[in-house]
């Protein structure tokens, strides 16, 4: 996946969640949303000196998959062998194929400067992604789409800053809860919808620090907190 791609996907769920165009770049977005996420790192093949993308960057050499896969066919990894009379020897052998395999994916396509992606379709900058689609500057997501700066969180879409939560929509800002629609800085809560700076309730609408509002109070109120967000 490219920039492009990845900036068309940010569109998309921006537009969803808050009903206004993106005004972010992708740079812009991922220091708003994702500033505190371990995502992917830039390191480069040890071999190729080609850029490549590493969740873990404690290793000194690094090896594209690809790359690796293609080492694998013409050599099937094996050495000639040679004298090993210390532990340094051995070492000093095991350097020579000891590589952090880089940019790690099965049975996924279209995935950028990402690392340990299982079955997923258009990822961007993001790690430990399984069955997901469109997801961006993620860490450990599952079983969702459309997702921008989500961790530890599972069968969701639609939704940007997404933490610990599973069966959320059109939502932001979203901490340890779950079926939550349409709503913005939730934590701890269960079966809400169209709520705004809420915790701890559940089975809610039109709440506002966990005051009851009617819809066309709760709607004005929305437009501030929504202009606010956009442009802080």
């Amino acid at each position: 996946m490219d920039d492009k791609q990845a900036k068309n996907i940010l569109d998309k769920v921006v537009g969803a969640v808050f009903g206004f165009q993106n005004p972010f770049s992708l740079d812009q977005a991922m220091q708003k949303f994702a500033f505190d996420y371990k995502l992917p790192q830039q390191v480069f093949d040890s071999v190729t000196s080609e850029p490549t993308w590493a969740t873990s960057t404690n290793p000194t050499s690094f090896m594209k998959l690809e790359n690796l896969r293609k080492r694998s066919e013409q050599t099937d990894w094996m050495e000639p062998q040679e004298p090993l009379n210390s532990i340094e020897d051995i070492i000093t052998a095991w350097s020579k194929t000891r590589y952090m395999t880089t940019e790690r994916q099965i049975d996924s396509i279209n995935v950028g400067q990402s690392d340990t992606v299982y079955g997923c379709e258009n990822v961007y900058r993001s790690c430990d992604v399984t069955n997901c689609k469109n997801i961006i500057f993620c860490a450990t997501v599952k079983d969702s789409e459309y997702i921008v700066a989500g961790t530890r969180s599972q069968t969701s879409s639609f939704c940007i800053r997404l933490e610990d939560s599973q069966l959320c929509s059109n939502s932001f800002n979203v901490n340890w809860s779950a079926k939550v629609t349409n709503c913005y800085f939730i934590q701890d809560c269960y079966d809400i919808s169209d709520c705004m700076f809420c915790s701890h309730i559940s089975g809610k609408r039109f709440c506002i620090a966990n005051m009851q509002f009617s819809e066309e109070e709760y709607k004005r109120l929305k437009e501030l907190v929504i202009r606010w967000v956009l442009t802080s």
